[in-house]
C-alpha cells in the first residue's frame, strides 16, 4: 500500500471555503489542517472540508475538526465535512457518533446543497 502524501487544496466561491484534503491527518497534519480552516476570512458563511481522498485519520484529526467546527460556530461559519459512505474514514466518523453534529454528507454537491 502507498502513503499518499499529505496535501491541502482551497479555493473559495462566493461565501464558501472548501479545503481538499489529501493523504492521511494525523498528529503531525492535523495542526494544518486546523489552520487551513481557521483562515475563513471576512465574508465566508460556509466551510467545506472535503475528506474524499484521505486514506487515514486519527484521532488528532477528529479533534481539530470538531475544535474548528466550534471556533466557526461562534464566528457564525457552518462546516460541512465530505467523506463518503463507501471509504474507511467515513466509519471513523460513524464509530465516534460525529456525523451529525461535523455535518458529514456523502459528496461535494451534498456539501454544497
Amino acid at each position: 500500500m502507498t502513503v499518499s502524501p499529505f496535501e491541502l487544496r482551497s479555493s473559495r466561491t462566493d461565501d464558501t471555503l472548501v479545503i481538499e484534503v489529501v493523504g492521511e491527518v494525523d498528529m503531525a497534519t492535523a495542526p494544518e489542517l486546523s489552520t487551513a480552516i481557521s483562515s475563513a476570512q471576512e465574508g465566508v458563511r460556509r466551510v467545506i472540508v472535503n475528506l474524499t481522498e484521505v486514506s487515514f485519520l486519527d484521532s488528532s484529526a477528529l479533534n481539530a475538526l470538531v475544535h474548528s467546527q466550534r471556533e466557526l460556530a461562534a464566528r457564525e461559519i457552518g462546516l460541512r465535512v465530505v467523506s463518503p459512505t463507501d471509504r474507511l474514514v467515513r466509519r471513523v466518523f460513524e464509530i465516534t457518533q460525529l456525523t451529525g453534529p461535523l455535518r458529514v454528507v456523502d459528496s461535494l454537491d451534498d456539501a454544497l446543497a
